[in-house]
């Protein structure tokens, strides 16, 4: 098993920055791939993005050039950091994990509201 806890969200005005992080419950090393989604109002969850157990990111189109993400495998913590944000970043922003090479997440936190002000 996976528990993941997101913090870090909040409200920011358009243009400005907001850095996520998701606590891993055991070591990032034991974990196949764990990572950023979103869910607007409204809307589909999306993969923002990923990082393979091995350190390799994989961004989605939204997130190339304004968000990155890392890891502190020390605290086996996932950061996102959000750059130049606008409104349509709004949404609830969730860290999943797939504990194993499945082809899908398994393990989701509860999510952290993300609101950008225009």
């Amino acid at each position: 098993q996976v528990q993941l806890v997101e913090s870090g969200g909040g409200l920011v005005q358009s243009g400005g920055s907001l850095r996520l992080s998701c606590a891993a419950s055991r070591s990032l090393y034991t974990i196949y791939a764990i990572g950023w989604y979103r869910q607007a109002p409204g809307k589909q969850r999306e993969m923002v993005a990923t990082l393979l157990s091995s350190g390799t990111p994989t961004y989605s189109n939204l997130a190339k050039g304004r968000f990155t993400i890392s890891r502190d495998t020390d605290k086996d913590t996932v950061h996102l950091q959000m750059n130049s944000l606008t409104p349509e970043d709004t949404a609830v922003y969730y860290c999943a994990a797939e504990s194993k090479r499945l082809g899908w997440f398994d393990y989701w936190g509860q999510g952290t509201q993300v609101t950008v002000s225009s």
